[in-house]
């Protein structure tokens, strides 16, 4: 045995060690997989399954392998190997979630977001899990001496266990991943997992006669350890000098900003007409900013209808509030285009996430007029009284839809947060119809809170917005809104009214059905993700064609 072992405290380290870096990984796994798939709770519940299956695997097998040769020595040749994979992950894990996620796509027709997630996660992540998995019953065979402390031996390895698990939870959280992004936190458990062999495999042996030693005359044991370790220090090395970039669009090469905050991978695009912010997505729009000042050509100028419906202009101030503010796009074209006529604006902005407001400030230009507040969007209605002439609901992102912030409680809290003529619009961004689709099932909950009900879709993309309101002068009121706006004098109101008057043209009165979202039940993933099916399915239809006729040549070829 060796003298590191001789009291047992490092066998507890081992656990310790083991279960943070289990969940460092776990946790690093949602931010690989964020920007491919989204960071819904359908990912989520993909890589929870696909850790708990390695760690099940693991455990039977540790287990087996201690009982026929409880050689400690083997157990820290895996986790090496496990370290060594670990920190591989950033240099190829995200070619081959591209690759996989290509294959997916040109083989399948259904689930493609649920079947590439599972295969992306199994290929990348089961393998050094499954050889973590392996800890927990080898150090319980090595530990155990006799039947009498087995109790108290098994409750100390799983406290360290947990322990480990609870650090490796909140480390890359609220640490690591913020500061240094993804890629460094896989590098980082890596590296503490190398460390850890390496102390293993250099100490000595109390006894050189011991009988664990390899029994096989005129063998050096110490030198293919050390072959290992100095293969395992080389190969970290190499991870570290190529996979230590944040950058998850590594086809860019010109992107003025690119990085991970606690809540969201970020990525700030420029060109000389506008600047573009993506998030949890390597393609996409989320906000954008005009350097010309001019109409945005998405989903913005159509919600503008909306201070126009509940009547904005006159010498009070008009009120608006933004639920998912990203970098203030709504925000800054409302004061831009109203600002210049319709009298006096107050905004206030609700966004989660404190990095996408440092950027809209940075980058986007956002007004310090605007008021915004770092805080869920929900939990601010909760928290404040004010009422508002106009709600804008902008927090859904592709799959990623928070079910809270899709119910009948919260439509009726944002009900009794709008003035009497009040209006609410939500940017409904996966377009659809069918008595299935998300948007049907997010426009029958808002009829449950509003009277009026209409919606109208944004040209060239898969928006829909969708206004709401009690007041049944809502129609009128926006139409006399956007021909006042046609003859008042600032460019930018005649502009403005211009553009509405063609998003009148596309109002549809919504009939509702009774497909209603509660926040007891509110299956908002599923639905998403039928939706973003479709979609990939129309997207892909013609290069699948493309691939029958000519191959991937053909395909490429089409690509270019």
């Amino acid at each position: 045995m060796r003298k590191i072992l001789s009291n047992k405290l490092y066998l507890y380290l081992t656990e310790f060690f083991a279960g943070m870096s289990v969940m460092a990984v776990e946790l690093g796994a949602s931010r690989l997989l964020a920007p491919y798939f989204s960071s819904s709770q359908i990912v989520y519940t993909i890589i929870i399954g696909t850790v708990m299956i390695a760690m099940a695997l693991g455990n039977i097998y540790g287990g087996r392998k201690a009982d026929k040769d409880p050689d400690p020595d083997k157990l820290y040749r895996r986790i090496l190997i496990a370290a060594i994979w670990i920190a591989a992950i950033p240099v190829v894990g995200k070619y081959i979630i591209l690759g996989i996620s290509g294959l997916v796509i040109f083989t399948v027709n259904t689930n493609f977001l649920v079947i590439a997630a599972f295969v992306s996660a199994m290929v990348v992540f089961v393998f050094p899990l499954f050889l973590l998995g392996t800890v927990t019953p080898s150090l319980a065979a090595y530990t155990i001496e006799n039947r009498s402390d087995s109790g108290k031996v098994v409750g100390r390895l799983g406290a360290c266990n947990t322990i480990g698990s609870i650090i490796g939870t909140f480390l890359p959280t609220f640490v690591t991943i913020p500061s240094v992004g993804t890629a460094i936190t896989f590098l980082i458990f890596a590296g503490i997992l190398i460390v850890l062999c390496i102390i293993y495999f250099i100490s000595g042996r109390n006894d050189p006669k011991d009988p664990d030693q390899e029994n096989t005359e005129g063998k050096d044991t110490k030198k293919p350890d050390t072959a290992r370790i100095i293969a395992g220090i080389l190969v970290f090395i190499f991870c570290c000098a190529f996979g230590s970039s944040d950058s998850f669009a590594f086809w860019e090469d010109d992107l003025t900003y690119e990085g991970e905050s606690i809540y969201n991978y970020l990525q700030v695009k420029e060109d000389d007409s506008q600047v573009i912010l993506s998030t949890n997505v390597l393609f996409g729009v989320q906000s954008l900013y005009q350097k010309n000042g001019a109409l945005t050509g998405m989903y913005y100028d159509t919600a503008m209808a909306a201070p126009m419906m509940a009547g904005i202009g006159g010498s009070e101030p008009f009120r608006i509030l933004i639920l998912g503010n990203g970098s203030g796009t709504f925000a800054t074209q409302c004061m831009r285009y109203y600002g210049s006529y319709a009298g006096p604006i107050q905004i206030d902005a609700v966004e989660i996430d404190q990095d996408i407001t440092d950027l809209a400030e940075e980058f986007f230009h956002l007004s310090p007029d605007v008021n915004v507040v770092t805080y869920d969007g929900r939990a601010f209605l909760d928290s404040v009284d004010e009422k508002y002439h106009v709600i804008m609901v902008d927090a859904y992102q592709d799959i990623t839809i928070p079910f809270q912030m899709a119910s009948t409680e919260f439509f009726t809290l944002v009900k009794d947060h709008l003035y009497e003529n009040g209006v609410m619009v939500v940017n409904l961004n996966m377009r659809g119809g069918g008595k299935n689709a998300m948007n049907t099932y997010l426009a029958d909950t808002i009829s449950t809170c509003f009277s009026e009900v209409w919606t109208a879709d944004v040209d060239w993309s898969f928006n829909r917005e969708l206004f709401a309101s009690n007041s049944p002068y809502m129609l009128d009121t926006f139409r006399k809104g956007y021909a006042a706006a046609k003859s008042a004098s600032p460019a930018e109101a005649k502009e403005l009214g211009a553009y509405l008057q063609s998003v009148d043209e596309k109002l549809q009165k919504y009939v509702p059905g009774n497909n209603v979202m509660t926040d007891d039940k509110a299956p908002v993933e599923l639905l998403s993700m039928r939706a973003i099916d479709e979609i990939i399915y129309d997207e892909v239809a013609y290069l699948k064609d493309i691939y029958k006729e000519k191959g991937i040549k053909g395909v490429i070829d089409a690509l270019q």
